[in-house]
């Protein structure tokens, strides 16, 4: 009797502790890109220090451009890396312009995932944790998640690159409803480097790749029109991930909506061609910090493969008076 009486107590314990949960982390984990085609390594050591850290991370985001050339070879490169998070943490993957196209090495010329979908294939990805459904069914291009972290409710909506005007109706259906949790969007296309969200006259905008020629309710969307057609409309949209662009790869805008709450939208990116990468980024993954206490966030940026930080305001950063409800 003795032993299920402290048992019981044990569990009473444990719920007591998840539900007030007050210390929240999410791992960013940028475009993959270079290190799928010439860096496996690396890409190794960060989902290996993700896995050993699973216990303290409660959610990792990639943020698109898993592979450079949606070639086989990267792609197996890839899933093997990711296999290492199955069943220990939740992990959300977005399709970017590097991961579709009519063959290896044709960026987003046509809509075609069908690599994305057979080493990430929905059979598998849908029984992980987390996993709440996709825009179509069997296709992991399009998909939500839900995770609880003591008394804040996520929806996670990871888009595809160049979200389709059908693609954000779907996205409002599903924000909608989940109007109890807060939103996070995950696309990669979506902040510019010069701390606005990409729109016209700005490079590497979905419009200028072949997808960009599709009318009506297939027609695609930079960060602009997501952020009209889809972010500012709904109070509980609270944060927006991105990648895709170069320059300095980095970016960060504090919005408010229509209902009059805070969007935080954040570009990260360290690939190749970024100024001053070194190996594809050299590792480089965002961590956000997240005090539901004090209503703040801390951005950090950590290799693990340096074991290493970036100390400068562009990468290490904290915003306070953080607003962490849903809105009304």
């Amino acid at each position: 009797m003795i032993q299920k009486i402290t048992v019981f107590l044990l569990f009473l314990l444990l719920v007591s502790c998840g539900s007030s949960k007050q210390q929240v982390r999410i791992v960013l984990l940028p475009d993959t890109q270079t290190y799928a085609e010439k860096y496996p390594e690396i890409l190794r050591t960060q989902v290996r220090w993700i896995a050993d850290n699973a216990g303290k991370t409660d959610l990792v985001i990639q943020q698109g451009d898993l592979t450079q050339n949606n070639s086989r070879k990267e792609w197996e490169t890839v899933r093997q890396a990711f296999s290492k998070l199955d069943g220990k943490v939740p992990y959300v993957l977005a399709v970017g312009n590097h991961d579709m196209g009519s063959a290896p090495g044709k960026f987003a010329d046509i809509r075609n995932t069908t690599l994305f979908n057979r080493y990430f294939p929905y059979s598998r990805m849908s029984e992980l944790p987390g996993f709440g459904g996709s825009f179509e069914p069997g296709i992991m291009d399009n998909t939500w998640y839900t995770v609880e972290t003591g008394k804040v409710k996520w929806l996670v909506l990871s888009l595809e690159f160049g979200p389709r005007n059908k693609v954000l109706d779907w996205a409002g259906k599903i924000i909608e409803a989940h109007s109890g949790h807060l939103v996070a969007i995950n696309t990669h296309s979506y902040m510019y480097s010069d701390n606005t969200r990409q729109g016209e006259g700005d490079d590497w905008r979905p419009q200028a790749y072949g997808v960009g020629k599709g009318t009506g309710e297939d027609a695609v969307n930079d960060g602009e029109d997501v952020w009209q057609k889809l972010v500012r409309r709904y109070p509980n949209v609270r944060f927006v991930f991105s990648g895709h662009v170069l320059h300095s790869g980095v970016g960060t805008l504090v919005s408010t909506n229509d209902k009059g709450y805070p969007v935080y939208q954040m570009l990260a990116n360290y690939q190749e061609g970024v100024r001053g990468s070194e190996k594809g980024g050299n590792g480089w993954l965002r961590m956000l910090k997240i005090d539901l206490r004090k209503n703040s966030m801390e951005v950090v940026t950590y290799s693990p493969y340096l074991d290493a930080y970036m100390e400068d305001p562009a990468h290490h950063f904290r915003i306070q008076n953080v607003f962490f409800e849903p809105g009304e």
